[in-house]
């Protein structure tokens, strides 16, 4: 297998971090890989909300993630292990990561527009 590419902290940059949390999925499952603090593997991100994500499309995600700095992946058998870089991605860029991921937080708190309260 071919090694997987991970870009040192230095070559890390704002327009590959802001591509990568720019998709709601992305976003998500990096929230979830950040939010817990430990190991996750890839089959965790199997369901996202209440969305079922296909395996291509949860490689790509994964691989964009990666690819921007974002996570750290290890091979562990058949298993693809992912980890938070986001505290030396926020070393790097102080509050970028935590105000992306909390303007998507804010976002969801809030009805989409068109829809009305319910009511009783």
């Amino acid at each position: 297998m071919r090694p997987l590419f991970h870009p040192a902290v230095e070559d890390v940059r704002p327009e590959a971090i802001l591509h990568a949390l720019s998709d709601p999925v992305r976003a998500a499952i990096f929230t979830q890989i950040s939010g817990l603090g430990c190991v996750q593997a890839c089959s965790a991100f199997a369901v996202v909300g209440n969305k079922a994500i296909p395996k291509s499309s949860l490689s790509h995600h994964i691989k964009v993630l990666r690819e921007a700095g974002l996570i750290r992946c290890e091979r562990h058998g058949v298993e693809m292990r992912n980890h938070s870089r986001c505290a030396e991605v926020d070393g790097r860029f102080p509050g970028l990561v935590a105000a992306i991921l909390n303007a998507y937080a804010s976002v969801a708190d809030k009805p989409a527009a068109g829809d009305s309260p319910a009511t009783a």
